[in-house]
């Protein structure tokens, strides 16, 4: 399910996804891909985390924030900006742990003593939790508050969080057959089944293999009931990470502290270095950049979670070799395309001829040039398991697109000067692309023309089937490493809706039909491979949507900080291991 995201202007994500290396204060790791992941063993999820080595205990890590926070309630956050605030009071029952020194990414146990034990071919999951959860007050952790953590998932007021686990327990109409557990009603032990206090067995309706990712959502937490109020509880979530809020002032700051009940032997991933975290929300570009570039006073010890460095700052933070050393840039989980509706260009040589037009090297260089993306030859990200460098539309091969080969191909279709509709989001960057675009598209023999959208309502138009543009950005990260959170969401034509992440309305009865195949195979490694030979035949076969840039994260952090590293999985900076030096 999208989500807007901090990092880009106008990408969309579900939020996750990834596997590439990380950047620290003291040792950087090159951009990568997930040939430094793995799926971690019962050792690898047992605590207390790996020492970082130079790590002191005190002081205070400031973050500042260009946005406020949404969402503090685990079960409504998406975003990765929210997700990696998440990570310092939330725990999952699984999660990633990223090793600062090396990169390397691994899926572990969190909450649970490892990453899941599968059955029934996939279709059921359990997992037991460790000895020693608490919730900041004191109360043990159990299976059960896990089990209500989901049930809470299906209450009406819950519209934001992810829903992958409701959605394969009960099917996309999940709340019309249970409303969720106010009333004190359970779900039945065929869909959650918890026997003991530390076992919990989720039984879906079809099988999931890749169920251990998901399990890393936020939403898949344990709540203490006697404490949730329902949408208030989004103010203070209780904490079973290793702080918690000491106080919130929404929109402005907000603070943790130490949680006292937190067991650091219970956690292989986070550390609990710094006393205290400030957060200061609500600080525009290119302020903020210039805060983090001039450390001065607390903004020595201060980081961003997921928002670039301004545009007009990066020739300067390049150039500047003192900051290298504070300075990460990695590739993000999200692709960005043009998606062309395919309910209204139907002939597949016009949307042939306009991926062969497209003008990839001239919108990158407009949208802030290689630190901040490179151009993407296919639907996959770097970060994703299985990609592989391939172009199957040849855009990177002719990144400045090919006139005259594309008016060829409409001429020979018969439909030189067809008309095409492009809406873009009415801000000045996008007018610029939109300018670009839509005269590169003319010179290829196209009648193209462009209508601008409200930015505060674009996906939500765009979002709609029966929308009246030929042509219009979107984007996709993955919520997890894997195909199956890419490809299904954007291209499976069973799952086109108003509001739905498939802006084309691309459907294959074919393609369709080989996506349940691949969900079906067990072996990660395999169905990474498989997903991506089936994006790239979508694209060759098809041409549902044209993709141009693979993101890119590029900022600095204050120099007082250690044991900065970045989580590919979120696209944000990872916090769990971070000191004042």
């Amino acid at each position: 399910m999208p989500a807007l995201v901090a990092v880009s202007a106008l990408t969309l994500s579900a939020c996750g996804g990834g596997g590439k290396s990380s950047s620290s204060g003291d040792k950087k790791g090159a951009q990568s891909s997930i040939q430094n992941f793995s799926v971690g063993t019962k050792a690898d999820s047992t605590g207390p985390a790996k020492d970082v080595p130079g790590a002191k205990q005190g002081g205070t890590a400031h973050d500042i924030e260009i946005s406020g926070f949404d969402y503090l309630d685990p079960s409504q956050q998406y975003v990765n900006q929210l997700q990696a605030v998440g990570m310092l009071y939330s725990r999952q029952l699984t999660n990633y742990k990223t090793d600062p020194q090396t990169g390397k990414v691994t899926l572990v146990g969190d909450l649970a003593t490892d990453t899941g034990t599968m059955s029934d071919g996939g279709k059921t999951w359990t997992w037991t939790l460790k000895d020693g959860l608490k919730f900041q007050d004191g109360t043990p952790i159990t299976s059960k508050d896990v089990r209500y953590a989901v049930e809470r998932l299906y209450q009406d007021y819950q519209t934001n969080g992810p829903t992958y686990f409701p959605t394969w327990l009960s099917g996309q109409d999940y709340r019309k057959t249970y409303q969720g557990p106010q009333n004190g009603q359970d779900l039945p032990d065929s869909i959650i089944s918890v026997p003991d206090d530390k076992t919990i067995a989720f039984h879906f309706q079809q099988p999931h293999t890749d169920a251990n990712f998901a399990a890393a959502m936020p939403s898949i937490t344990a709540i203490e009931k006697s404490k949730d109020d329902g949408p208030k509880y989004n103010n203070h979530p209780v904490s079973i990470g290793p702080y918690m809020i000491s106080d919130y002032q929404p929109d402005k700051s907000l603070t943790l502290v130490r949680n006292p009940n937190w067991d650091p032997k219970s956690d292989p991933i986070r550390h609990q270095y710094v006393d205290k975290w400030s957060f200061e929300l609500n600080v525009a570009n290119p302020g903020m950049t210039q805060r983090l570039i001039g450390g001065a006073g607390d903004d020595k010890d201060a980081l961003t979670l997921v928002s670039n460095a301004d545009s007009s700052l990066i020739q300067q933070i390049q150039g500047d070799s003192s900051m290298a050393s504070r300075t990460i840039s990695q590739f993000l989980p999200f692709v960005d395309t043009f998606d062309i509706n395919n309910s209204r260009v139907k002939d597949v040589n016009v949307r042939r001829a306009l991926a062969v037009a497209f003008p990839a090297a001239q919108v990158n260089r407009q949208l802030g040039g290689s630190v901040t993306g490179d151009i993407a030859g296919n639907l996959i990200s770097p970060t994703v398991a299985g990609w592989q460098n391939t172009d199957p539309l040849g855009i990177k091969a002719n990144p400045q697109g090919d006139p005259a080969k594309a008016k060829k191909i409409l001429q020979d279709a018969g439909q030189l000067n067809y008309h095409i509709e492009l809406g873009y989001a009415n801000t000045p960057r996008w007018q610029q692309v939109s300018t670009t675009v839509v005269d590169a598209l003319n010179q290829a023999g196209f009648q193209a023309e462009k209508k601008e959208i409200d930015p505060t309502t674009y996906y939500s138009v765009i979002g709609k089937t029966d929308n009246q543009f030929d042509l219009y950005r979107s984007g996709w990260g993955a919520d997890w490493p894997t195909g199956d959170s890419v490809i299904p969401p954007t291209l499976d034509g069973r799952q086109i809706g108003d509001g739905a992440p498939n802006y084309t309305h691309y459907n294959s009865a074919a393609m369709n039909s080989e996506m349940d195949r691949i969900n079906a195979i067990a072996d990660q490694n395999t169905a990474g491979a498989e997903w991506m030979k089936l994006a790239d035949k979508i694209l060759s076969t098809d041409v549902p949507k044209i993709p141009y840039a693979y993101d890119k994260f590029f900022q600095v952090y204050g120099a007082g900080l250690g044991g900065v590293a970045y989580n590919p999985v979120l696209g944000s900076v990872d916090v769990s291991s971070i000191y004042i030096k």
